[in-house]
């Protein structure tokens, strides 16, 4: 018998969720803030990444982090200001970025993402490749020999979890990019990961939703909720009641705002990225690479290419911080000198917010302080990676299912 539930939340999880539980055979609303034409699920790398099995709270990072913090334009930069929740989430943050906890945290990431994987293929063939999902792997490129060095003791790492790996010469990242000169040292290849356009797998899931009966209460906002006893009855918002025998939290960096209206406090900060993307370009790369040196995304989505990067702790807001774009911008060019393309207007540049926890690991799972209530959040830069199996898990949850993995790791109320 299926149940009437309500997500609130229609980023790349909130709709991955509707998409496994209407398939459960469940009635499903989804709400949203916005339309679906934007948001943090849009402009993104698009990466659907194994290999990234290293949680982002990470021994030395706090270390990388402070040195960073001290270059407007560096890679990562938390914006100084006396907000208990920063400071909680940074205490939390500082005290998960260790060896142990990290290695704890390997096995549970890893077999989201690879389960996430598998979802993803079965996708593209439920719905068609609309979407531009390309399953080429994706490089690690340095310049670099201490970067080097890091890269490839990842490598034997991934290889002991059995993810294959290529190492491979600078000369040889060149052959595999006939179009485009590429200046590295070299390059790990992961050959499991794959790339799709985010904002086509956004609008090709929509579609799908709709068509499938899902009904999407878009441009709503939710003012309240309607309890009783340990239960949630019903979603309020600027378009009135919505009824529901389960309620699904799936609101992105936006999940402590929903959730603290119902007594719920969940440690959690917004991670600004920033992207651009470029159409049409006559010469593009045919893989696309994390800069690891630079820490810059390329992605390459038929004849377009967007590079992003940066990670920007400022709180939820939307402001640009150009200086932080142009060093985006002069990695591209430092590793591929002749790309033909030039540094945009500001109208052309994007920012989104990443919901980020303070272990790296995402949170999904019932609440305990209600009967219905199931979270889904805090996949910071994998979303995307993440997504199908989140999705899936949550259906799972919902239906009284046996779940694909152990999901202890991922608890909601891990932080207390």
């Amino acid at each position: 018998m299926g149940k009437q539930v309500t997500i609130v939340g229609g980023g790349v999880i909130g709709l991955c969720c509707a998409y496994y539980l209407n398939k459960g055979g469940h009635e499903v609303t989804v709400i949203e803030k916005g339309d679906i034409t934007n948001g943090t699920s849009f402009g993104n790398a698009g990466y659907v990444s194994p290999s990234h099995f290293i949680p982002l709270a990470s021994p030395g990072i706090v270390a990388k982090g402070l040195r960073w913090m001290l270059s407007s334009s560096s890679p990562f930069y938390i914006k100084p200001r006396m907000n208990i929740d920063l400071i909680r989430w940074g205490m939390a943050f500082y005290r998960s970025a260790n060896e142990k906890t990290m290695e704890k945290h390997i096995p549970p990431l890893n077999d989201i993402l690879h389960l996430s994987r598998s979802l993803m293929t079965d996708m593209k063939s439920e719905l068609g490749n609309q979407f531009r999902m390309a399953e080429v792997g994706c490089f690690m490129l340095y310049k670099s020999t201490a970067t080097e060095k890091h890269e490839l003791e990842l490598a034997a790492q991934a290889a002991r979890l059995g993810i294959e790996t290529k190492v491979l010469t600078g000369a040889q990242v060149q052959d595999m990019e006939p179009e485009v000169e590429v200046t590295v040292r070299g390059g790990v290849l992961y050959p499991i990961d794959c790339h799709l356009h985010p904002g086509d797998f956004m609008k090709t899931l929509k579609s799908h939703l709709q068509a499938g009966g899902v009904k999407l209460m878009l441009q709503t906002t939710v003012t309240g909720f309607e309890k009783n006893g340990n239960r949630v009855q019903g979603v309020i918002t600027d378009q009135g009641k919505v009824a529901c025998d389960e309620l699904v939290i799936a609101s992105g960096s936006w999940i402590p705002q929903v959730a603290d209206q119902l007594g719920i406090h969940l440690l959690l900060q917004a991670g600004k990225g920033y992207s651009i993307t470029y159409t049409d370009v006559e010469k593009n790369l045919h893989h696309p690479a994390i800069l690891v040196d630079d820490r810059t995304a390329m992605t390459p989505m038929g004849k377009d290419l967007r590079m992003g990067g940066t990670m920007e702790i400022s709180g939820i807001n939307d402001h640009i911080l150009i200086k932080r774009v142009q060093s985006i911008f002069r990695a591209a060019k430092n590793y591929y000198p002749n790309l033909p393309v030039s540094f945009p207007e500001t109208d052309r540049i994007w920012s989104g917010l990443r919901p980020l926890s303070p272990d790296g690991l995402p949170y999904i799972g019932r609440h305990s302080k209600y009967t219905n209530v199931t979270i889904s959040g805090g996949h910071a830069m994998l979303g995307i990676s993440l997504a199908a199996g989140s999705g899936k898990l949550v259906e799972e949850i919902l239906s009284g299912k046996k779940t694909s993995m152990d999901m202890e790791a991922f608890g909601v109320e891990r932080f207390g």
